[in-house]
Order: C-alpha cells, then sequence, then structure tokens
C-alpha cells in the first residue's frame, strides 16, 4: 500500500469536503438572510411542517448542485 497516494487521497477528501461545507453554509446563511421571517422560529416554535418540508428540499437541492460541481 502506498502511502503517499493515500495520503493524497485523504486530503484532496478533506479539502472538498470543507469547501462544500462552506459553501452549503453560505447558501443557508443566504436562504435566511432573503427570508421575510425567522426560518427557525417558523420550524421550531410554530411547528411549520410545509416550510421544514421546503426547507430540506431546498438543502437536498443544494447539495446535489455542490456534489455535481466539485465531482465534476
Amino acid at each position: 500500500m502506498d502511502f503517499a497516494v493515500v495520503g493524497k487521497a485523504l486530503l484532496s477528501t478533506l479539502v472538498f469536503t470543507l469547501l462544500g461545507l462552506i459553501l452549503f453554509g453560505l447558501a443557508f446563511w443566504l436562504m435566511e438572510l432573503f427570508a421575510p421571517f425567522s426560518i427557525r422560529k417558523e420550524i421550531e416554535e410554530d411547528q411549520n411542517t410545509a416550510l421544514a418540508i421546503l426547507m430540506g428540499s431546498v438543502i437536498i437541492g443544494i447539495a446535489l448542485i455542490i456534489m455535481g460541481a466539485l465531482t465534476g
């Protein structure tokens, strides 16, 4: 087993994971910024299930876009 290859693969995996998490966090922050209401309050306190489903769908969509961009 070549440790240089494993180390390089591990490093690139960590870099892409960090980049994906940063992009995902930025996208979520932008959704919070442009929403005319508090998303957390609506989901946690008001039990707005429809908003929770919508936000989950948006999160999955953003994750798929980031995955596609990072894998080429």
